[in-house]
């Protein structure tokens, strides 16, 4: 009997606010153990929630990119159980009254090659719920220390309908939902901070029924690429158990991305395990027409949407689009050269190529400088300086790096009227990069600039180069276009490299025509 995978992902947000969801304490990463607290946060007695309008305004804002249906009254729940990184021993989320409904994330599937697009589908939502986070357990030899600083951070939950099939599928959903995220502002997603967590319930039926199988849940997948491995590993193992004529049981089990391996956590937890009532400390939320407005005036252009409009603009080729528009602010960098004046695919091309490039090579080199100098100080010396790595340079990063959108604009600009040959402006970008120059300054400082060529000397060049070889005249003459390359390269010699290309290929072409 053939069986099919049914999918669904249960994706943990935390919203980038000032201050968590029912307190005024900062929240934030990092910072010295339970030093985030406040009484509210640690449920002393007496103390009471206090709504966070920003939370609020995220979740909307999310609900609204994702094409949800905003309820126009949302309630507080609490759900019990107990955990010990839970300082209340029971979360404030919200059970059957939820902000957002329906929606649904676009997913791109891995094309046929790379420079390729794949088929791009519809992943539906159930809902997307605001909620508590809870604190972090650090487990040690033979204790654990519990860490209460994310407790209270406000948390998106974001349940999709069980509706994806194979792995690839959720890890399509997962990079697109987390781009989408990052586009709108909401979190930075960052999954080795806690940023970003995501549950995943598999269960596999006989192609053709419609009723779902026995529902086995991972936990503790972080990152991106251990949800892929681990439901492909989970879809294996109960393919197996089945084959082998045993029965499923629906359980939570713990995936291990290094190993490979996964073991049974517990039995799952049903919707009355957690005793669900109406939190009687918070009113339950009203959010009207005017309040949508503002939101969606604040959204911005979804990934997919501006590759689309890339495609048709700026008829760039996918190999660009899909580099430059996943990375909101590289693909801001890109449109701000264009308007300076750069032609888009010339612009994409340096950006890809050529910036990426010497900006990984400047983060490799500033971490490997780190490294070196964190060596050489003890522990105590760094302790006693304050955090070390904060007396380094900055790190490398686009918003940092001296060479901005002008600089590439111009520099193609160079390099279209023929002022700046293609070798000569890879030299020129190099000490852009590291010297914030621009590219006229460095061409004339360096001599890069192309030399004039009389015509006479220019075109004596193109018809010895012909007559020097016949093999790839009589090619061009039969109708293969690319032969006039083997003319080139003896004329780019004989002018020493600084003869403008397309006016040697107009000379070439003009004397060709006439043979």
């Amino acid at each position: 009997m053939n069986y099919e995978a049914v999918i669904g992902l249960e994706v943990h947000v935390q919203v980038k606010t000032r201050s968590k969801i029912f307190a005024r304490v900062a929240t934030g990463y990092g910072s010295p153990p339970n030093t985030l607290t406040d009484p509210v946060v640690l449920a002393l007695p007496g103390t009471l929630p206090v709504m966070n309008k920003a939370a609020l305004d995220a979740i909307i804002k999310t609900g609204l990119m994702l094409g949800c249906e905003i309820a126009p009254v949302c309630k507080w729940d609490r759900k019990n159980y107990f955990y010990p990184d839970s300082p209340k021993n029971y979360q404030i989320s919200q059970y059957d009254q939820p902000i957002c409904l329906g929606g649904a994330v676009e997913i791109e599937l891995p094309g046929p090659a790379r420079n390729i697009m794949g088929e791009h589908k519809k992943i539906p939502l159930t809902r997307i719920h605001l909620e508590e986070d809870v604190g972090k357990l650090n487990h040690g030899a033979t204790d654990s220390l519990v860490d209460y600083n994310r407790a209270g951070t406000p948390l998106m939950e974001i349940v999709s309908e069980p509706a994806m099939h194979t792995a690839e599928e959720a890890f399509a959903y997962l990079t697109s939902l987390r781009q989408t995220i990052i586009y709108g502002g909401i979190s930075d997603c960052d999954m080795e901070k806690g940023q970003l967590r995501c549950d995943a319930n598999i269960s596999i039926r006989p192609v053709g029924e419609t009723k779902l199988g026995t529902k086995v849940e991972l936990k503790n997948l972080n990152s991106i690429s251990f949800v892929r491995d681990g439901i492909a590993h989970e879809i294996k193992r109960q393919l197996a158990v089945v084959a082998a004529g045993g029965t499923l049981v629906q359980e939570t089990r713990d995936y291990d991305g290094q190993t490979g391996a996964s073991q049974s956590l517990r039995s799952k937890e049903m919707a009355h395990d957690y005793r669900y009532f109406p939190d009687p400390d918070l009113m339950p939320v009203k959010v009207d027409d005017a309040w949508k407005a503002r939101i969606r005036a604040e959204c911005p252009e979804l990934p997919f949407d501006k590759q689309r409009r890339f495609f048709e603009q700026y008829q760039l080729p996918y190999t660009l689009t899909s580099v430059l528009v996943p990375d909101h602010a590289l693909s801001d960098y890109f449109e701000e050269a264009v308007k300076l004046g750069g032609k888009p695919q010339a612009v994409g091309n340096w950006i890809v190529n050529d910036l990426l490039r010497e900006l990984g090579l400047a983060q490799l080199g500033y971490s490997a400088q780190i490294m070196r100098d964190s060596k050489r100080l003890t522990e105590e010396q760094i302790t006693e300086t304050g955090t070390f790595f904060s007396r380094k340079s900055e790190h490398p990063s686009l918003a940092n790096i001296k060479i901005r959108p002008a600089h590439i604009a111009a520099l193609v600009g160079l390099v279209e009227a023929g002022t700046v040959l293609n070798q000569a402006a890879k030299e020129i970008f190099t000490e852009m990069f590291t010297t914030g120059e621009m590219p006229d300054a460095i061409a004339e400082k360096r001599g890069l600039k192309a030399t004039p060529t009389d015509s006479n000397e220019l075109e004596q060049w193109c018809r010895e180069s012909i007559a020097a070889n016949a093999e790839a005249l009589a090619e061009f003459k039969a109708g293969k276009d690319s032969a006039i390359n083997a003319f080139k390269g003896p004329v780019m010699k004989a002018a020493k490299g600084k003869a403008n290309p397309k006016l040697v290929d107009e000379t070439l072409r003009r004397l060709l025509a006439g043979m």
